[in-house]
């Protein structure tokens, strides 16, 4: 069951405001489903926007962030739970403890590292966690050509491309992470020997 979706965004809001809408949207469509958030802890970017659009909806928010993030002044100082970690290695493997699924909004490089590092997890079995991009204006649409690419090129499995989830529109997503039935592999690695 999905109750706590852990949202990859971006430190910047991009120069189209339909990306802030999508990260309202998205808030409003998980607090309708009574679910809660986990997201990186900031108050800039997308982040922000996500962070501030979820508390107004009632959505309890967790933030996590590094130390060296929080004293540059871009921790959400308005969160009642904002964990801070040592480092970024800590940051994603809170977030990822803390989820029970991950939805990748538009961003920027650490974005796609955060959402691309879920995946090899799911791949290597060491979680089952849905995830999922929201693509918002056919932002990853070269992404998602580039994914395709390399399963006709040998470099990924069908079965593994299948592992992410990709829509358009936020209720759509979050249905579809709700009912993802991930494929069985077996554990390569434990989380703890990365």
């Amino acid at each position: 069951m999905v109750e706590n979706i852990c949202v990859f965004c971006g430190s910047n809001a991009g120069i189209d405001g339909v990306y802030a809408e999508a990260a309202r949207d998205l808030a409003r469509a998980i607090a309708g489903r009574g679910m809660r958030i986990v997201y990186g802890g900031g108050n800039i970017g997308l982040m922000g926007v996500l962070a501030e659009a979820s508390l107004a909806a009632g959505v309890r928010v967790t933030g996590v962030i590094p130390h060296a993030l929080l004293e540059r002044e871009v921790g959400h100082r308005g969160l009642v739970d904002l964990r801070v970690v040592n480092s970024m290695h800590e940051r994603k493997a809170l977030m990822a403890e803390l989820a029970d699924a991950f939805i990748a909004l538009p961003g920027g490089l650490g974005t796609f590292e955060e959402m691309f590092e879920m995946l090899t997890w799911v791949q290597l079995g060491i979680h089952r966690k849905p995830c999922g991009i929201l693509n918002v204006e056919g932002f990853y649409d070269s992404l998602i050509t580039f994914l395709d690419h390399a399963v006709i090129t040998g470099f990924l499995k069908p079965e593994h491309r299948g592992i992410l989830a990709v829509e358009r529109e936020s209720r759509a997503l979050l249905d579809r992470l709700a009912a993802q039935r991930l494929p069985e592999v077996r554990r390569w690695i434990e989380r703890d020997q990365i």
